[in-house]
């Protein structure tokens, strides 16, 4: 952890000078706050909370203001479960459980676990008709930190729960964008029928005192905070410090580590034959891409000859993975500042979406 230290001290200061200054237009904004009161008007009038975390960083996105809410009122909802890792996010789990607080992991984009989430959420809800068989409606209500993914949850909940109730009509929908923050207002989006479910999407609420350099370092990392305010070169540092420091990479060992009989056509793209697809070398996103950083990863750390656990001998680690990323994603000759830049803004789309392997930042507590 020590070697991380400077990492997360460059991110904690320059999200604390933002969060501090007067106007600021991300951090517990005006909007924020009043979306944080209309949150609280409500909870005393809707059936069941779903707090939306991060399984990346299930308790460095937790939703502060609900901790006076009883356990048995809320379900603490793990999205992104995709983009953690499956043994950790397991963990999380049963601890949440030892808790006595209901937890559930998913993936808002894949439909079945949507489903198994909604058969889930129905069980529940046959449990409170018990107690009040006067309920004809019933309302969930999502609330949750930027970014951790409630819109989009929402909406995949609505339309497979209108497919499986077999309803028609026009499809609602919620705003969701990869900027953190997006949604400005209460929206209601029916999921379920017999009994009849609602859903409340709520705008994102950040708690209203700059929490520690680590935590902060978590949210701007899994993109809870606008990259811009730490800067796409020190999360992207950030990431590369976990990669270096994590066993992830090790499974990259038996990439190849050149493409054969790659040749440049004359839009600069490149071909491997009649069969296959043009490759784009500045699209980063495409596979044989992607392969290719995997393996200047792997190389790069495993045949490093000074210590990861030592804070300078990292650091001149990353620099190196910096120095060579930029042949891997086939970027122009410009200054190195701009081509870092260009670097860390490419790491970060292929870690946020998966393509660099799968991370849970938060370990779950011993006792």
């Amino acid at each position: 952890m020590a070697a991380r230290e400077r990492v997360f001290g460059a991110i904690g200061k320059s999200v604390k000078a933002v969060a501090k200054s007067r106007g600021s237009e991300w951090w517990y904004t005006p909007h924020m706050a009043a979306a944080a009161r209309a949150i609280e008007e409500r909870i005393p009038l809707v059936d069941l909370i779903l707090e939306v975390r991060d399984a990346r960083i299930p308790l460095s996105s937790e939703y502060l203001q609900l901790r006076k809410i009883p356990s048995a009122c809320r379900i603490i909802v793990l999205n992104k479960a995709d983009l953690a890792d499956r043994s950790q996010t397991k963990e999380w789990l049963r601890f949440f459980e030892k808790q006595k607080c209901m937890a559930f992991g998913v993936n808002s984009h894949n439909r079945d676990n949507i489903r198994e989430f909604l058969t889930f959420l129905q069980a529940r809800v046959r449990e409170l008709k018990k107690k009040d068989d006067r309920a004809h409606v019933i309302t969930l209500m999502l609330v949750g930190i930027p970014n951790v993914g409630k819109s989009a949850l929402a909406n995949s909940l609505h339309q497979v729960g209108r497919i499986s109730a077999a309803e028609k009509g026009r499809l609602k929908h919620s705003v969701v964008t990869p900027q953190p923050g997006e949604t400005k207002s209460i929206s209601s989006l029916k999921i379920a029928s017999h009994p009849n479910i609602f859903v409340l999407d709520t705008p994102s609420v950040l708690p209203p005192d700059v929490i520690d350099d680590e935590v902060c370092s978590k949210l701007a990392v899994t993109g809870a905070i606008k990259d811009s305010v730490a800067g796409e070169i020190n999360l992207a540092e950030y990431f590369l410090s976990i990669l270096n420091l994590g066993e992830e990479y090790k499974k990259w060992a038996k990439l190849s580590s050149s493409e054969a009989g790659v040749a440049l056509t004359g839009d600069g793209s490149l071909s491997l034959g009649k069969k296959q697809k043009k490759k784009y070398p500045t699209d980063h996103t495409q596979d044989f891409i992607v392969n290719n950083v995997r393996r200047t990863l792997f190389d790069s750390v495993s045949s490093f000859g000074g210590c990861t656990e030592d804070g300078e001998d990292l650091a001149r680690l990353i620099q190196g993975e910096f120095e060579v990323l930029q042949k891997v994603f086939h970027l122009p000759l410009e200054t190195k500042e701009c081509n870092y830049s260009r670097v860390a803004i490419k790491l970060l789309n292929l870690y946020r979406t998966g393509r660099l392997g799968h991370y849970t930042l938060d370990h779950v507590p011993c006792n």
